[in-house]
């Protein structure tokens, strides 16, 4: 395809057109502005989901066809797609930072199966701010890799149909190559949506919005039993709850989110925006994974309080729909004990441990004390305790501390507790929880350094793993080893 072409083209093969269902644009105009995506020069495909085209209906044939290339790099567009960028504020580390929105994604529409379609790296939008519109190869790799990772950890997250990529330079730190990330959600509403018309007043707008993601995707809080009647009460405890678990999901797993403003937090309680996150490997409870975050606001220890500071925001973006102030904060009352039940579920189910048993909190926190204290690999030690369940073979998790004279007084304690219940059970419970495979950095970087020179297997396998992380696939052990050395010289940003 020519960078030539004025505007995007109607493709020929319609025989994979997607049915489409007015969604977000229903709203109204005030929330968006209606372009067409800037055109590709030269696209190529980098990499397809197959599970997510299966999600949305899409024929293998149709995927490998030259139509899919098109639409998916923005040279084209399906009949009946109306493409937007939608406008919304946010807070950005904390500060207000007004209008923002949309810079480099459009939102191509939803399908009839309920799942809208949005193309990131599409070029500039009125919301760019000056920015360029497009999207790099190198964070468009980590953006694809992350929304298969997660799910396959089970954790709610955006994921990712398409990966296309063009000799098209785009200036960064550095000059590099161009690339356009499909990305398919529910809904990519977020609470700077909220808090945008908030901010400017505009409250008809507002209620428009909040009463559309409760028709939509929170249909239980217009009966707001516990909240007086209050539906608008009742969707802020709902997404709490959502976000609570997302969050304990992240911590369970050694996930960084990176930047977590109130313009990256999903309305549905999904993992958005994928920056400079980064999987855990040395466990330290204050690592930062974002060069950006000088004074550590988005450190792994502290996601669950700014997660809850977020919320706070979009209580008070919904002040004017709810009534009062403390209405809106009584709502989010339960996020602290969602978060701590949700975190301990999926820890005691890494442990092992099928059902609550009396001092297992405390066990924990030993564990975590002293996995920090030696800086433990976070998922190397959780795969081989649970090969230690299964086999018996505790030469392995002890070689990872130093202290190991504390981790086997640990260990006496923990086989107490599993005695208590079926090895067997216990094991199969741990090999399901423990992934054997994880999105580490270094991973990420080696693919993303192939793909540069115009190879794509090593991103292909990746994908492969990621999709079915607790599979042991035997011939690719090397990928679940720890990190080199020189991983440690990796440097993420808001750039990543």
């Amino acid at each position: 395809m020519s960078s030539t072409m004025a505007t995007p083209a109607r493709p020929s093969d319609t025989n994979a057109v997607l049915q489409w269902q007015e969604g977000f644009a229903a709203l109204g105009e005030a929330f968006f502005t209606r372009l067409a995506p800037t055109p590709l020069q030269d696209p190529h495909w980098v990499a397809a989901d197959p599970d997510v085209a299966a999600l949305l209906g899409l024929s293998p044939e149709w995927m490998g066809s030259e139509a899919a290339l098109a639409v998916f790099s923005g040279n084209a567009l399906l009949p009946g797609s109306t493409p937007l960028a939608s406008v919304y504020s946010g807070h950005q580390f904390g500060t207000w930072a007004g209008q923002l929105g949309d810079g480099r994604a459009l939102l191509l529409g939803e399908t009839a199966l309920g799942q809208e379609i949005q193309l990131k790296g599409s070029g500039r939008t009125p919301y760019s701010r000056g920015a360029d519109g497009r999207a790099v190869l190198r964070s468009s790799i980590r953006e694809y890799l992350a929304g298969i990772a997660l799910h396959g950890l089970g954790v709610p997250t955006t994921r990712a149909l398409a990966l296309i990529g063009s000799p098209t330079p785009v200036r960064r730190e550095e000059i590099e190559t161009a690339a356009v990330v499909t990305r398919v959600a529910p809904s990519f509403i977020r609470f700077g949506h909220f808090e945008h018309f908030a901010a400017r007043g505009q409250i008809e707008d507002l209620r428009r919005l909040a009463d559309y993601v409760i028709a939509r995707y929170y249909p239980e809080c217009r009966d707001a039993e516990g909240f007086g009647g209050n539906a608008h009460a009742a969707l802020l405890h709902a997404v709490s709850e959502r976000t609570a678990r997302l969050i304990a999901q992240w911590q369970a797993v050694g996930f960084m989110h990176g930047v977590m403003n109130t313009d990256n937090m999903s309305i549905l309680g999904l993992t958005l925006d994928y920056g400079p996150f980064q999987f855990m490997d040395a466990f330290g409870p204050q690592h930062i994974c974002n060069h950006t975050d000088r004074y550590g606001r988005y450190a792994f220890d502290q996601q669950p309080a700014v997660a809850h500071w977020n919320l706070r925001c979009l209580a008070q973006a919904l002040v004017p729909l709810i009534g009062d102030i403390e209405s809106a904060q009584a709502a989010l009352d339960g996020y602290a004990d969602t978060f701590t039940a949700q975190y301990l579920v999926c820890m005691r189910a890494k442990l092992g441990l099928r059902q609550p048993r009396e001092g297992d909190e405390a066990l924990l926190a030993d564990l975590l004390r002293l996995m920090a204290q030696d800086a433990v690999d976070y998922p190397l030690f959780w795969r081989r305790l649970s090969l230690m369940v299964a086999t018996g073979h505790h030469a392995p998790v002890l070689a990872l501390f130093k202290e190991r004279d504390a981790f086997q007084h640990w260990m006496l304690s923990y086989q107490k507790l599993l005695a208590q219940d079926s090895r067997a059970l216990q094991a199969d419970l741990m090999l399901q929880s423990n992934p054997k495979f994880v999105l580490r950095n270094h991973l990420a970087e080696q693919a993303i350094r192939a793909a540069k020179l115009g190879d794509f297997q090593p991103l292909q396998t990746l994908q492969t793993l990621l999709a079915r992380p607790f599979d042991e696939h035997p011939q690719h052990d090397a990928w679940a080893g720890p990190p080199p050395a020189w991983a440690s010289s990796l440097v993420l940003s808001c750039s990543s």
